[in-house]
């Protein structure tokens, strides 16, 4: 296990039913590299019968196979989190639990590698999700692409390759919330994307609802881009520059049309165009600060990001062998801020 060369995290929830296909086809794939490697397997949490089969398949290949059971559900995103900063390779493959992303496609990551790339991206060639998944995954690249400076033409396929050194980079970030293949995406020197196969999950359903994907692109552009607030606080400027223009217009004719002094100063205070121009300021402030505000909150707890309740992996053959003990090392619980 020191000298892998290889790391292959993958988050499992509530994946039960397809965890089998996937030992079946992922092992034979991955001794077909010739080169050591391990799988980090993370339990985000599951409530069926998820790390039991997890415990069965560390227990038959304990030489390469690893898990890490969370305390409770934390998200993919924190999942990944956990595997980047217990891999041991100085490649890293994600791939999902549900058999969408072949196993069998490791090996062309592998080689966008060879090539010289540090981080490669994948396209899921002839998609198969629903047509309103398409279409709004469409629109979101879309909405990246002209908001940030983040190329990805599909940023929801877990399929990907990290170079160590961006794998280092992620974890030192610190970020509570983040976008793992965009971060990654911005640390890279030179990324690139292949066409990979998709099928249709083998069982069970997608664990992303349409808030979870809305929240999951929320954070992605907010979290790399400025460009939202500034068209909110923007907006909010024009508002107030447009109520000044009207606001001068009107009042200018009041106080020419007034017969005395008096009635020219309550001219300048009219309700409706004072709270039009007010809404606009209190539009750019919010704009401003809400944002801002939001993520300071977040950062400042410094609550961790995930607890670790066990983690099940093989012993170096030297302790092992001192202690006259099983290979297999079984941790308390840990949490990573």
């Amino acid at each position: 296990m020191s000298t892998v060369q290889v790391s292959i995290i993958i988050p499992v929830y509530n994946e039960e039913q397809s965890l089998p296909l996937l030992f079946d086809r992922l092992y034979p794939a991955l001794d077909a590299l010739g080169v050591p490697y391990e799988v980090l397997f993370i339990n985000d949490g599951s409530t069926d019968k998820s790390a039991a089969l997890l415990r069965e398949q560390f227990q038959r290949r304990p030489d390469v196979t690893r898990v890490i059971l969370f305390g409770a559900n934390f998200g993919q995103h924190m999942a990944i989190m956990a595997g980047f900063e217990h891999c041991r390779g100085g490649r890293v493959v994600t791939l999902d639990a549900d058999l969408q992303n072949p196993p069998e496609e490791i090996v062309n990551l592998l080689a966008a590698m060879d090539r010289g790339h540090d981080y490669v991206g994948s396209v899921r060639r002839m998609r198969q999700d629903t047509v309103f998944r398409r279409y709004a995954s469409r629109a979101m690249n879309l909405l990246r692409e002209r908001i940030t400076d983040i190329r990805m033409t599909d940023q929801g396929c877990m399929l990907r390759a990290y170079d160590k050194r961006i794998i280092d980079a992620i974890t030192s970030s610190h970020e509570v919330k983040t976008f793992i293949p965009a971060l990654a995406y911005t640390y890279a020197g030179n990324p690139t994307e292949i066409e990979v196969a998709h099928a249709e999950r083998v069982a069970g359903v997608s664990k992303y609802s349409l808030y979870k994907l809305l929240r999951l692109n929320f954070d992605l552009i907010t979290g790399f881009s400025l460009v939202p607030l500034q068209v909110f606080s923007l907006i909010g400027m024009l508002i107030a520059v447009l109520s000044v223009l009207i606001y001068v217009p009107v009042i200018a004719m009041r106080w020419a049309a007034a017969d005395t002094f008096a009635q020219g100063v309550l001219a300048l205070w009219d309700r409706d165009i004072l709270q039009f121009f007010l809404t606009g300021v209190v539009l750019f402030g919010l704009g401003l600060l809400g944002e801002y505000v939001g993520r300071i909150y977040e950062q400042v707890r410094n609550r961790p990001r995930y607890l670790i309740q066990a983690i099940l992996e093989a012993r170096p053959a030297a302790d092992a062998a001192n202690n006259g003990a099983e290979s297999a090392r079984f941790t308390g619980a840990e949490h990573r801020a």
